[in-house]
């Protein structure tokens, strides 16, 4: 699994024009699922975001969690995380999971992103056509890759 994470001070997703998920202060978190990910890479995951000190203290330093702060969470599936190019100019995709492995997945990274926050998330739709919209503050976006953990 591969996540971007982005500091906001609010977004939305929207889809055919109807809000799906809006958020205020917190945390766009854009992921992309591909074969061979399993619940050791939801729960790692999951963990490292609730816990990642992004939010600035008193002092303006960045040392306060999503957890800290009591933001909210935007989370929306993005299979093109998972795009090679490394040949040509149009993109592969062949690395990121089939909708039968993905989606289960990532309805199993809702709940216990849910259950790590404590606290409901919103969420996009898998495999809709999104209209994201995001004030990214900072700006702040980190890439975490499951595949990197060490």
């Amino acid at each position: 699994m591969i996540v971007v994470v982005q500091r906001v001070s609010e977004a939305s997703a929207k889809i055919e024009g109807h809000i799906k998920g809006t958020i205020g202060p917190g945390v766009v978190v854009l992921l992309g699922i591909e074969e061979g990910d399993a619940m050791e890479d939801i729960t790692w995951l999951s963990n490292k975001i609730v816990n990642l000190r992004i939010f600035n203290d008193p002092d303006g330093v960045m040392n306060k969690s999503i957890l800290q702060t009591g933001g909210g969470v935007l989370l929306i599936s993005q299979f093109t995380l998972h795009a090679s190019t490394k040949k040509g100019n149009r993109p592969s995709y062949i690395k990121a999971a089939k909708p039968n492995i993905a989606i289960p997945l990532y309805e199993q990274f809702i709940s216990q992103l849910a259950k790590d926050l404590g606290k409901p998330i919103s969420t996009g739709e898998f495999g809709a056509d999104m209209k994201v919209s995001l004030v990214n503050d900072g700006p702040i976006t980190i890439i975490i890759d499951t595949k990197d953990k060490k």
